[in-house]
């Protein structure tokens, strides 16, 4: 018989006798649970009214591109908040390890990532609703010479069944679905696969990355993050599976089970909508949005660059004693780092000038993106003076850039209505923020106290917020480094 079709019939008795590994996992799945220091569910969640999630920084789950927070599971976390009508904070855990360990500590409420299924985490979280289903597949290089080759000739060159794997070594993270089924399929085919543990915090497509460079020769993944870095690295071969096809699923506290509910009602939800599926495609099937993003200056994973303007924004940030971080958020926001944008009203460049604004600063040309953002500054240092009743330094920025926005008048009217109000007028934060929006209101805008009339105040309010929240994400990805 050929060795080829011999194995293949081996393998298909391998396969099935995985199934025999249930005994074995069961008894696994018996040890007690560690007990969770931290009993929160989701009515404690809405009274703080943020939801707190634990994921890991790579190129398919949270990075930044462009200045834009971006991922699989952050864009699915901005819904999952908003449906649930929450904030959202999201930490980055350092490895899967840290990913339990900080559930089991409070740190999140739930971990947002790309788990796989299996019975000894089951033993440690509770898994939501899958959100997809795919299987573990081997990655290795195909030969050098690999676009000369016919498809047979390549399929000698490389691992092409797992009963190649004997006596090859497989480089994993430890304590990983990739590893645990590793060591399954020893066992399923009487035979050693020696594994190598790679440590630290490397996540998956970066170890892909490291098959590509030849620092390893093979490695496991999930298939649809295999294929994609295949996009790519067209060298890769990921045809040789390694598993069945395993569901891939978020994961909560086990005492959380109303979140639990929540939140497999809200995917169940989504599932029946085109968006879930598009997203999904964006990270995982969108070869050519891949393929920009990770040749991309601008692409956290390649640097701490958030966009071609960084340094003219670090030399400004330190003259108002800002973050560059924190200036750049700002930027993003009126522009998009675009330094021609304008606005319907006649705003202009990167941090959005009105023409008297331009004239008042010293801007002569607001497309321009040295003037632009200098005269920027300039205006934002002008509005801060006008703020010296607040004390705190973080309630200050956000009166600021309240002023910025819509004139430091509808801000004072605000603050005269929270102080008449019996609110703190010096406090952006629950207090004025909420006059602010309340400027809308004919009731409100017609108050003795306000001489400036009517604002859109969820303009300013929105503003306030969006900008600290990416500057968050930022701080997530980039560095401060040294002030200029």
């Amino acid at each position: 018989m050929n060795v080829k079709i011999k194995a293949f019939f081996i393998a298909i008795v391998i396969v099935l006798s995985s199934c025999s590994q249930g005994d074995k996992r069961s008894k696994e799945a018996d040890k007690d649970p560690i007990p969770y220091k931290i009993s929160k569910d989701l009515d404690a969640i809405k009274e703080d009214g943020v939801l707190h999630a634990i994921t890991i920084y790579s190129s398919t789950s949270y990075f930044l591109y462009k200045g834009r927070p971006m991922g699989f599971e952050y864009e699915l976390l901005s819904r999952l908040a908003e449906d649930l009508g929450l904030e959202l904070k999201i930490t980055v855990a350092k490895d899967i390890n840290d990913l339990f360990d900080m559930l089991n500590n409070g740190d999140g409420d739930l971990i947002a990532y790309g788990l796989t299924i299996t019975e000894p985490r089951q033993n440690l979280v509770s898994f939501t609703e899958n959100h997809y289903v795919t299987h573990q597949a081997l990655v290795q290089r195909m030969p050098d010479n690999w676009r000369s080759l016919p498809g047979y000739k390549i399929e000698k060159e490389v691992i092409s069944n797992t009963l190649e794997l004997i006596n090859d070594t497989v480089w994993v993270r430890e304590n990983t679905s990739y590893s645990e089924r590793l060591k399954n399929l020893q066992e399923e085919i009487g035979a050693e696969i020696p594994i190598e543990h790679i440590e630290g915090n490397i996540p998956t497509d970066e170890i892909i990355r490291m098959v590509v460079n030849g620092e390893i020769d093979r490695t496991v993944a999930d298939y649809n993050i295999a294929s994609i870095n295949k996009t790519y690295y067209p060298i890769l071969h990921i045809d040789t599976r390694i598993s069945f096809s395993q569901r891939i699923a978020w994961a909560v506290r086990q005492n959380s089970p109303e979140l639990l509910q929540a939140i497999n009602k809200w995917i169940a939800k989504e599932k029946r909508k085109d968006d879930y599926y598009v997203i999904y495609n964006k990270y995982f099937k969108n070869t050519k949005s891949y393929r920009g993003r990770i040749q991309s200056d601008f692409y956290s994973k390649n640097g701490n660059k958030i966009s071609k303007y960084d340094a003219i924004i670090k030399k400004n940030a330190a003259i108002i004693g800002w973050d560059w971080r924190f200036l750049c958020s700002q930027v993003y926001q009126e522009s998009r780092f675009d330094p021609k944008a304008e606005s319907w009203a006649g705003a202009g460049g990167l941090i959005q000038l009105m023409p008297d604004t331009a004239k008042e600063v010293g801007v002569t040309n607001s497309f321009n993106p040295e003037q632009n953002i200098r005269g920027g500054v300039k205006y934002l240092d002008k509005m801060r003076d006008k703020f010296d009743d607040v004390d705190d330094p973080v309630q200050k920025m956000k009166f600021t850039l309240a002023a910025f926005n819509c004139g430091a008048g509808h801000v004072f009217d605000a603050m005269r209505l929270t102080e008449k109000n019996g609110k703190n007028p010096n406090v952006w934060d629950q207090n004025v923020e909420e006059y602010m929006l309340k400027l809308a209101d004919k009731k409100y805008y017609l108050d003795d106290v306000v001489r400036y009339g009517f604002v859109r105040g969820a303009e300013p309010y929105h503003y306030v917020r969006d900008i600290f929240l990416r500057f968050e994400h930022y701080k997530q990805f980039i560095d401060q480094g040294k002030p200029i």
